[in-house]
């Protein structure tokens, strides 16, 4: 199963957006492991994810997150994306970086 981080400023705007992928991959009958956090807590845990999403908001971080994680594919959302919460648009671009 694969793990799928996003990362916002407090971890709860993306929550909608976890429930919309999680929902989208469920049809589809992937099996991942989505989870929001913020950027605080990310950097706790983040080599457990195989692939992390930043939202929009803190798309300044990434160059840092980057960093930390190393091998692991780190990406910003589309702000489009975000915003109209398009889970299956955003599970895709995850899914994508990690060649799923």
């Amino acid at each position: 199963m694969k793990q799928i981080l996003l990362v916002c400023n407090s971890g709860m705007s993306t929550s909608m957006l976890v429930k919309k992928m999680q929902q989208s991959a469920t049809e589809r009958g992937i099996e991942v492991s989505i989870e929001a956090k913020s950027i605080t807590e990310a950097k706790k845990n983040i080599h457990e994810a195989d692939v992390i999403l930043i939202g929009p908001q803190i798309r300044y971080e990434l160059p840092a997150v980057k960093e930390i994680a190393g091998d692991i594919p780190v990406e910003a959302i589309d702000m489009r994306d975000y915003g109209m919460m398009n889970g299956p648009k955003v599970l895709d671009q995850a899914l994508a970086l990690i060649g799923e």
